[in-house]
């Protein structure tokens, strides 16, 4: 089992995904502070100075705060949109680097008798080339 798993992470793989984790958690904050610090402020101007984290129910003892619950829904769907369209940026560049590097086109291999075949056929036509020009 060791060596299975010593397979798969040498295979990049988990590497990979190690490295998207930690750039998605990095992105992740870098969005939520924005939504945080910027978007919500805004909204909050737009709905006349109110703010979604204040909004709760008093309910006996307990207070239920759905203003934070909403304020997490908000994050959710700007982060969502905000990774989607980084990833789709990624491809588009992606897409124009392979556009621009071709692929090197592969000769196809030719079984030796058709390569002693064409030889000789060349030198035949040299051979008449040479006797018509004397």
């Amino acid at each position: 089992m060791w060596e299975e798993f010593k397979k798969f992470a040498s295979q990049g793989n988990i590497l990979d995904l190690a490295v998207a984790v930690v750039i998605g958690g990095a992105f992740g904050k870098i969005v939520s502070s924005l939504v945080e610090n910027v978007i919500m402020p805004l909204v909050g101007v737009l709905l006349g100075g109110h703010s979604f984290e204040k909004l709760s129910i008093t309910v006996g003892d307990s207070v239920i705060k759905y203003g934070i619950f909403i304020q997490s829904i908000v994050d959710f769907f700007i982060i969502a949109v905000s990774i989607f369209l980084f990833i789709k940026l990624l491809v588009k560049l992606k897409i124009q680097k392979e556009e621009e590097e071709p692929e090197p086109e592969v000769e196809p291999e030719v079984e030796p008798d058709i390569e002693l075949l064409t030889e000789i056929r060349d030198l035949l036509k040299e051979q008449k080339r040479m006797g018509e020009t004397e």
